[in-house]
């Protein structure tokens, strides 16, 4: 969502950059010894500056080519990071579990039964849009970026250093990507083919509305919702196409979208 819109490129990498952190917060926890919340530190930290390098060797120089040819690149940037896991003898084609320190903890609220794993995820989610929100809004950089999303050229003319701009969004881009690996790696263990999970932001994006962030999160409830729901009510294989079904049905109502804006455009 923050590479879509500053550059209106759509990274079909970016499961792979959630897997990649996972594997280094991994790599933090169970060689280097380091503790949960500095796993998620430096997972963040290395993925930050992955997603610099990515935006600075591969996506730069094909700046100013078809939309076609830069989303290919971004599906051989994916391809590339699960054949670079899997060579890695630590990591390979193995299953990993990633330990956090309420794994096993419940709360009990009357009959119901809450595992402290899933409340945690929640928090830190919400907090990191807390975060986020912030840092758009009431920093240099944050504010810098939203003008670069809005019109890069305009962006320029005021001083913006776009390039350096587009270069730290794919940095964030990549670090948020690695926060949502790590959160998701008590629930789904480590493995190369994790990056698939994230092909389900998609449909979220879409329902919601490419290019607003109130809208990917509504977008993603939806999506969860429905594919919980299909899951426990519906024949096995439902629960699997369900969040396409819906992303269907709101591209026939609303093509932009709950949240997207329609923009015109002169030709």
């Amino acid at each position: 969502m923050l590479i879509y819109k500053a550059t209106e490129t759509i990274n079909f990498a970016q499961g792979e950059l959630m897997m990649l952190g996972a594997f280094f917060a991994l790599t933090a926890a169970t060689v280097i010894g380091l503790p949960y919340w500095a796993t998620i530190l430096f997972g963040i930290a290395v993925m930050f500056v992955v997603g610099m390098l990515i935006e600075r060797t591969v996506l730069r120089p094909v700046l100013g080519q078809p939309a076609f040819t830069v989303v290919m690149v971004t599906i051989g940037v994916g391809y590339m990071a699960r054949g670079l896991v899997m060579m890695v003898p630590a990591w390979g084609t193995e299953t990993h579990g990633l330990p956090t320190p309420f794994a096993d903890a419940v709360l009990t609220f009357g009959e119901v039964t809450v595992p402290v794993q899933s409340l945690a995820i929640i928090g830190m989610t919400a907090a990191l849009c807390i975060v986020l929100f912030a840092f758009f809004q009431f920093t240099r950089i944050g504010v810098a970026m939203q003008a670069t999303s809005q019109n890069q050229l305009a962006a320029y003319y005021m001083g913006i250093p776009v390039r350096r701009i587009n270069m730290l969004i794919w940095g964030l881009s990549a670090a948020v990507s690695a926060f949502a690996g790590i959160l998701l790696a008590p629930l789904t263990f480590v493995h190369a083919n994790m990056g698939f999970i994230g092909l389900k932001a998609f449909p979220a994006a879409v329902v919601g509305g490419f290019g607003s962030v109130p809208g990917a999160i509504v977008g993603g409830l939806i999506i969860g919702l429905v594919e919980a729901f299909a899951g426990f009510y519906l024949a096995e294989g439902w629960k699997d196409i369900a969040a396409y079904i819906v992303v269907l049905v709101v591209l026939l109502i609303k093509p932009s979208g709950l949240f997207g804006e329609r923009t015109l455009k002169k030709v």
